[in-house]
């Protein structure tokens, strides 16, 4: 039996886990881009990516054996009309990586090559998925979202990896889908009934695509901060401030991995105060960006610690 025990829960280590490394990856780039903007000690960057390169290379390893050993279950993931989402995180990691390690060109081109191939392969993969099932609107969630934010945080990580056409190509992927899917999600949390209570983190998924978006948009306009951007970036924040006055929804419910939707969302909006306050020394922003640094560091820390636990009590890599 002692034999046996560690292969289960090999078995059953979930896809949703690569959002530790999206997690830990943005706050590593928001704390990079907060050494250049605000000055704040480049001590936590580096901390973190000594942080998030372990992270990253413990939780690739293990699904890579899960994959070995258990390909049927991979392939349960993968057909699995809300699971199929999550594995967009992969390649979003990888594209996190390559500009953590930008010091590190070959490195950082692999990285992102490997991510950016991996990213058209599950966005189009997804999308198919979506036309060819008949998929039922409960199943319907914002984690929908992931795959196509995947397409924005390519053109917005791509500058001197590949020419702006290729990130054009990304950004207007990305921006079709998230615009169709934003009536969609809504209609279904409208009139469908709430969420299930282990995917209302998720709602924070809803703030990822447009604070990527403008990142994205600044790097094919030629990094002008002009309306566009501007909206872009005031979408970010407003589905921020719902997710504020939705608060209350949150404070009972059970920890479950889903919690991790909570951290990518705010760094990436982190990010995207940093460069509007670094393009502008509009004062505003830089208030938002220290606001926005402290509060994402402190939900990473939270969930972080409650993962922590959750492994020591063994309730991570259990059959659901």
């Amino acid at each position: 039996m002692e034999h046996i025990k560690p292969q289960s829960k090999l078995q059953h280590f979930p896809i949703m886990l690569f959002a530790i490394t999206m997690g830990f990856g943005g706050l590593t780039l928001a704390y990079k881009k907060a050494a250049a903007v605000l000055s704040v000690p480049i001590i936590f960057y580096d901390i973190l990516t000594f942080v998030i390169s372990f992270l990253a290379l413990t939780i690739f390893c293990l699904y890579f054996f899960k994959l070995i050993k258990y390909p049927k279950m991979v392939l349960q993931e993968f057909n699995h009309p809300i699971k199929i989402n999550f594995f967009a995180t992969i390649s979003m990691s990888l594209v996190l990586l390559s500009n953590i390690f930008r010091e590190m060109p070959t490195f950082s081109l692999i990285l992102f090559s490997v991510g950016m191939g991996l990213q058209t392969f599950v966005a189009f993969y997804v999308i198919a998925y979506w036309l060819n099932k008949d998929i039922e609107i409960a199943h319907s969630n914002p984690a929908w979202f992931i795959p196509v934010a995947g397409n924005l945080l390519v053109a917005a990580s791509g500058v001197g990896f590949v020419d702006e056409y290729i990130l054009m190509f990304f950004f207007s992927l990305g921006m079709f889908f998230w615009i169709i899917l934003t009536a969609i999600l809504f209609n279904r949390i409208i009139f469908h009934g709430m969420l299930a209570q282990k995917f209302l983190p998720t709602l924070a998924i809803f703030i990822a695509p447009p604070a990527v978006a403008m990142l994205g948009y600044l790097n094919i306009n030629g990094n002008t901060f002009d309306l566009f951007a501007k909206f872009l970036l005031n979408i970010a924040f407003i589905f921020a401030l719902l997710l504020f006055v939705l608060a209350k929804n949150f404070y009972k419910i059970q920890f479950f991995i889903s919690w991790w939707a909570f951290t990518f969302p705010f760094a990436a909006l982190t990010i995207a105060f940093l460069t509007a306050y670094e393009k502008t020394q509009y004062y505003p922003f830089e208030l938002l960006s220290i606001f926005s640094l402290v509060l994402t560091t402190m939900i990473i820390a939270f969930v972080g610690l409650k993962t922590i636990g959750a492994i020591l009590r063994g309730d991570i890599c259990k059959e659901e």
